[in-house]
């Protein structure tokens, strides 16, 4: 019977030890490791984008969960589009379907909006990766420069 504590004992150290290795490995280690590569690879966007207006002023900083954004600087349709209220992408169909409300709100031509929304309409990453998107806030910006004159 002393045997079979012992084992239990063996066994449950060895779990434990298994248990503390991995977290310091997987929960410490890997993500310092990772952290530290992606911001020497990519200096600009490990941390998230920040995008400014015309000014340099900063308008939005794209990480998450970034700054605070006022609710009249994003639409309403714009961020119920998205399941996370996160992602300042809308379909390129969708933005259509609005060319003509912004238009008339803001006293512009409809070509001249719909020229705005291709111009801030990115294609698919490496042309076959993902779905052709608007950036909305980018947009917005141009359109409130736009109307800034």
């Amino acid at each position: 019977m002393n045997n079979n504590i012992g084992n239990a004992g063996r066994l449950l150290w060895a779990g434990l030890h298994a248990l503390l290795v991995l977290t310091v490995l997987c929960g410490v280690l890997y993500p310092l490791a990772v952290t530290g590569i992606a911001q020497a690879a990519f200096p600009g966007k490990a941390n998230g984008s920040e995008i400014k207006d015309a000014k340099a002023a900063v308008v939005k900083d794209n990480s998450v969960p970034g700054r605070p954004v006022r609710p009249s600087d994003v639409p309403a349709d714009a961020v119920t589009s998205s399941g996370s209220g996160l992602d300042p992408h809308i379909s390129p169909r969708y933005a259509r379907l609005q060319v003509h409300r912004v238009a008339a709100r803001n006293h512009l031509t409809v070509a001249r909006v719909d020229r705005l929304v291709a111009d801030h309409t990115d294609g698919r990453i490496l042309g076959f990766i993902g779905e052709p998107r608007v950036n909305v806030l980018r947009l917005d910006i141009a359109l409130r420069e736009l109307m800034k004159g």
